[in-house]
């Protein structure tokens, strides 16, 4: 197991339903779709994924069946123990496993919501559970400052599970800086974050920076924007890459590697070669000087997310 695959996370939002929101996501996977095919290509990525050195899974509620595929894959191989588990509660998936659904998911950060998930999670996952995430906190939904929601969590800090938070948004910065300052009996709450960070949209760098200085750690998601930093995608990307002689989804991953405030790069593919070419891109260094030819990939943030609220499902 190299040093810089170990760096790297698996991360199953994209294999583990139905539909989800990456480009070019559609062609890999195919038109089947039923929950017992993607068990299985669950199965072999997670096994792919072990096998290349990745020792950190991530997975959420709303995620489809993702616990339950992980919850399978880790009862078929008890021999694995040296893998961290982390999850995240907040949203429930309510896509009920079709295309066309309405709506795919929901947010909810109430404490009846944390008290429903972790219940199912913890049913699924047991002692396995490593990370515990507040997915997609942000400062309008007051999880941020809900102390019961905080004294729930730090019950489970107590079992030894680590407490965070993912983001999502322009505003991602704050959420982070937010969540520093909560602190339950004198101690830090929120001790892991799982935020977007890519050439395009790396605006919560400074904070994760910040956060990754107090002893928390710092998980990198959405490092391939959706698949607009995968081949076919983002012209100025691909064409960057194609000068560094290099797939673009590979400068993704060690553009993302190269930042030492990352504690884990995620991953989200959904087929072994796919997998297969992420990984490669941990093997990769950065060239010197790249920096501004980097910098000027990035876009202002609210574009950025204004255009992946728009992205669809599929």
């Amino acid at each position: 197991m190299s040093a810089s695959a170990s760096r790297l996370g698996l991360g199953l939002a994209a294999i583990a339903r139905p539909a989800y929101i990456t480009s070019g996501r559609a062609e890999r996977l195919g038109a089947v779709r039923d929950v017992e095919t993607l068990r299985t290509r669950t199965h072999e990525l997670l096994d792919a994924g072990y096998a290349a050195g990745v020792r950190y899974l991530d997975v959420a509620r709303s995620y489809g069946r993702a616990e339950e595929f992980l919850a399978g894959w880790l009862a078929a191989h008890p021999e694995i123990d040296d893998v961290e588990i982390g999850s995240k509660w907040g949203y429930r998936y309510v896509g009920g496993w079709r295309m066309d659904a309405e709506r795919h998911e929901i947010k909810d950060h109430s404490l009846d919501a944390f008290t429903e998930q972790y219940a199912l999670t913890g049913e699924l996952l047991g002692d396995r559970l490593g990370i515990y995430h507040v997915h997609s906190a942000t400062l309008d939904t007051g999880v941020l400052d809900d102390t019961r929601v905080h004294r729930a969590l730090a019950h489970l800090r107590e079992r030894g599970v680590r407490i965070g938070i993912s983001t999502s948004g322009p505003a991602q910065a704050d959420a982070v800086r937010r969540a520093l300052e909560v602190r339950v009996d004198g101690e830090p709450l929120f001790t892991s974050f799982q935020s977007t960070w890519n050439p395009l949209e790396p605006s919560a760098g400074p904070a994760l920076a910040e956060a990754a200085g107090t002893g928390a750690l710092v998980i990198l998601k959405e490092v391939f924007a959706n698949g607009r930093l995968a081949p076919g995608g983002d012209p100025a990307a691909v064409a960057l890459a194609d000068r560094f002689g290099v797939p673009v989804d590979q400068l993704a991953v060690a553009v993302a590697l190269a930042n030492p405030w990352a504690w884990r790069v995620l991953l989200g593919p959904v087929d072994t070669a796919q997998l297969g070419s992420n990984v490669d891109g941990a093997r990769w260094t950065v060239p010197a000087g790249a920096a501004d030819e980097l910098a000027a990939l990035a876009e202002p943030a609210e574009r950025y997310w204004t255009a992946r609220s728009a992205r669809p499902w599929s």
